[in-house]
């Protein structure tokens, strides 16, 4: 008997990779009326703090730090012409974020933040993080933190990875009228880590029985913040009932990765993309692909082939390493589904500096694809592998998202103006 055929299915983009860049460039495609394919492991996204870096740092080895991204953007530019956000207008980087943010607004996760002006949120460890665009979240501690509010802080007996008092602590010299209190986790659940507590956190008992534990320590005290734990699948109801029960502004504070944060916006964008008509693989690659006349056809599945997408176009958003987007072996670095050439050190040798820690970054981080200036990726010759495949986010050469604190921005600037350019082909 004749295996059947794995189901065929035809649209406009195909888009490689689940990750921020993938879901922007998946997110936006459907904003302009785009049929959309879209495949990928969830990569880098359970990482995610759910901050929304624009720019904070540049040059990375002085480590300066920016209150205005866009001027940032404009040194960096100045700088680093290979840089990707050289290639794109602060119009087109102001337009990106406002259709991005508001797709996330639509499956209910909410963003703020200033104009023109990075916002200043705490980490888990008390250092001030600066970044463009906020969860609703942790929305309040920016304004807290300016004015210096009274403000307590909250943990759990036996939650790993964040300290209240740590973090008041470290932000007394900017924030001096903080205090923190450790608790039991309500109804004696136990807490090792946020995930768990963040799905408690979304029943009313649960609620209700922290609102009565905090009560005696609210005195004097204008703001509440907690770890990043207040709901995963009902983020809005869970901070809007604890703001209610305190009677006080509430708000998190990113805890270390795996974090709840990254879980909410893989949760909502996976539950939003079928709703919203695009055609996904989640947790599958493409294994293959052949390039035609117009477009391409891909190959998806996990171990075995389990379908065939036919695309116009495509959107590599595959990452790096860890997204598998880029693969080390002892010769170099290659790109392993179009055998894309590769910008990266002469040597191996060249990967590293002598010091792990140094403030200027290692020549590895910079390593990927090269391409024009609608981040169509470049083949042998110089000139675009493909008329119409585009390479977006970390993939990309000439950044160092980590350390410029760029990366979100990164991801959702390049996305849009490939689907931009895209589009206008149609």
């Amino acid at each position: 008997m004749t295996p059947a055929s794995p189901p065929r299915h035809d649209v406009d983009l195909m888009v490689l990779g689940t990750g921020l860049a993938g879901m922007a460039a998946a997110a936006l495609a459907l904003k302009r009326g785009l049929s959309v394919a879209l495949a990928g492991t969830p990569g880098e996204s359970l990482f995610a703090s759910g901050l929304l870096d624009l720019l904070a740092v540049h040059p990375v080895a002085e480590g300066r730090i920016w209150n205005d991204p866009f001027a940032a953007v404009a040194a960096l530019a100045a700088d680093e012409p290979n840089h990707p956000y050289a290639r794109v207008s602060r119009p087109e980087m102001e337009a990106a974020f406002a259709s991005f943010v508001d797709f996330l607004a639509g499956i209910g996760l909410d963003y703020h933040g200033h104009d023109g002006k990075n916002a200043m949120i705490p980490t888990p460890v008390g250092t001030i993080k600066h970044t463009y665009r906020v969860p609703a979240g942790m929305w309040p501690a920016d304004a807290g933190l300016r004015r210096a509010a009274p403000t307590l802080l909250v943990d759990f007996e036996g939650l790993k990875g964040f300290s209240a008092a740590q973090a008041a602590q470290t932000l007394g010299p900017v924030w001096p009228c903080l205090r923190h209190v450790r608790l039991p986790f309500p109804d004696g659940l136990p807490a090792p880590y946020p995930e768990p507590m963040a799905l408690a956190m979304e029943s009313p008992r649960v609620r209700e029985s922290l609102a009565k534990a905090l009560a005696p320590h609210l005195r004097g005290v204008e703001m509440v913040g907690f770890p990043a734990m207040l709901g995963i699948y009902r983020t809005r109801e869970t901070l809007s009932a604890l703001r209610e029960l305190l009677g006080l502004p509430v708000f998190e504070i990113p805890t270390i990765p795996p974090a709840v944060t990254g879980l909410r916006l893989k949760a909502a964008f996976e539950e939003a993309m079928p709703r919203r008509g695009a055609a996904t693989f989640f947790g599958k690659l493409a294994l293959g692909v052949t390039a035609r006349a117009r477009g391409f056809t891909f190959t998806v599945g996990g171990s075995e082939p389990e379908a065939e997408v036919a695309a116009r176009g495509a959107v590599l958003a595959t990452g790096r390493f860890f997204g598998k987007g880029l693969v080390a072996h002892r010769k170099g670095v290659g790109e392993p589904l179009f055998g894309l050439p590769v910008v990266q050190p002469a040597s191996r040798a060249d990967w590293h500096g002598q010091s792990m820690f140094d403030p200027a970054g290692h020549g590895i981080n910079r390593a990927g694809l090269a391409t024009d200036v609608r981040f169509r990726p470049l083949g042998p010759d110089g000139e675009p592998a493909f008329e119409t495949l585009y390479a977006v986010g970390s993939i990309l050469a000439g950044h160092d998202w980590s350390r410029q604190k760029c990366g979100a921005g990164l991801a959702i600037v390049t996305a849009h103006a490939a689907v931009e350019d895209f589009a206008a082909r149609k």
